[in-house]
């Protein structure tokens, strides 16, 4: 069986992520520390018994994910000896999920993943005034005919394609009305559901293009090492190893499509059979699930799910 590790994004966080791991592993209590002490924040009391307002806003939810999922990997690697080489052929990450895996796979390390993923949240929440971008899913329509929709939306205004999570899954991206047109032609052309996301800024479209500009300097500056394992990268959906390459993809991720549906199918091309979602939640899965119903899914962000894979793993 040929696995991949997958990191979640934005939307999986949760109040109280991460507290059980906090109350039974020193790795996830070292974790939780470096980043609150990276960010002169108590992100970590944030994640625990915060408000959920607070952690929902994205200069906090980046980071905040991205920790969670780095805690267990920390106790997978220093309790179980569960490396990654030994054990997984990918890793990859939805949106900013692509953060954490590269930080699993030695590229980045965390204080300064901790660092680029509150600039990229707060950059990216800066790029467009509150009010003036939209996002929304559209439910039971393929790709192809959501990129046309939205397209045809736009006008002279920017609606996009941004997310291609699972078949039938498809999220737009853009300026409110065009997004809002782009509803409605959805709903004109048999979409199931197009519903308008609560989001506070529209992610993955050109109008996101002033936080690229202010990520291109911080990623230049960040020392990036080859990954132990392949990244598979929202942008190209395909494995990429080489730092340079995967800077630029970083950047190119802001403002470009997440193709999660072809990274998903990629990697079940390359052999992979068993994915493990790592951190919050439970969204990647039941997207793999709809994706490609015969690879096997499981998701570890608990006490008792990371346990459960020490003990598949060690045998």
């Amino acid at each position: 069986m040929t696995r991949a590790f997958v990191f979640p994004g934005q939307g999986s966080q949760f109040i109280g992520m991460g507290k059980d791991l906090a109350e039974n592993f020193v790795e996830a209590r070292d974790v939780f520390q470096e980043v609150d002490d990276t960010l002169s924040q108590k992100l970590s009391a944030m994640m625990f018994d915060g408000e959920e307002s607070d952690l929902n806003l994205t200069e906090n939810t980046q980071p905040a994910l991205m920790a969670m999922s780095m805690a267990v990997i920390n106790i997978l690697q220093k309790q179980g000896d569960i490396q990654l080489e030994e054990h997984c052929a990918f890793v990859a990450g939805h949106s900013l999920g692509e953060y954490a895996a590269l930080t699993s796979a030695g590229t980045i390390a965390l204080a300064d993943t901790a660092r680029l993923l509150k600039l990229r949240g707060t950059s990216m929440q800066k790029a467009v005034p509150v009010g003036v971008g939209s996002m929304a899913a559209i439910l039971g329509l393929d790709f192809d005919v959501v990129a046309q929709i939205a397209q045809d939306a736009a006008g002279d205004q920017i609606c996009t394609a941004a997310n291609d999570n699972s078949d039938g899954q498809v999220v737009v991206s853009g300026h409110k009305e065009a997004v809002e047109r782009a509803v409605a032609l959805a709903t004109e052309r048999g979409a199931r559901k197009a519903i308008i996301l609560a989001v506070s800024a529209p992610f993955h479209c050109d109008l996101m293009a002033p936080a690229a500009e202010t990520m291109t300097p911080a990623l230049a500056e960040t020392t990036f090492n080859a990954p132990v394992v392949p990244v598979v990268a929202n942008v190209t959906a395909a494995k990429e190893s080489d730092p340079e390459t995967l800077k630029k993809l970083l950047i190119e991720q802001i403002t470009g499509t997440v193709r999660w549906r072809e990274s998903v199918l990629y990697m079940r091309d390359q052999g992979v059979t068993e994915m493990v979602e790592i951190g919050a939640g439970k969204v990647l899965s039941g997207l793999a699930r709809r994706i490609d119903r015969s690879i096997a899914c499981e998701s570890v962000g608990t006490v008792e799910q990371i346990e459960n894979l020490i003990k598949k793993l060690k045998g």
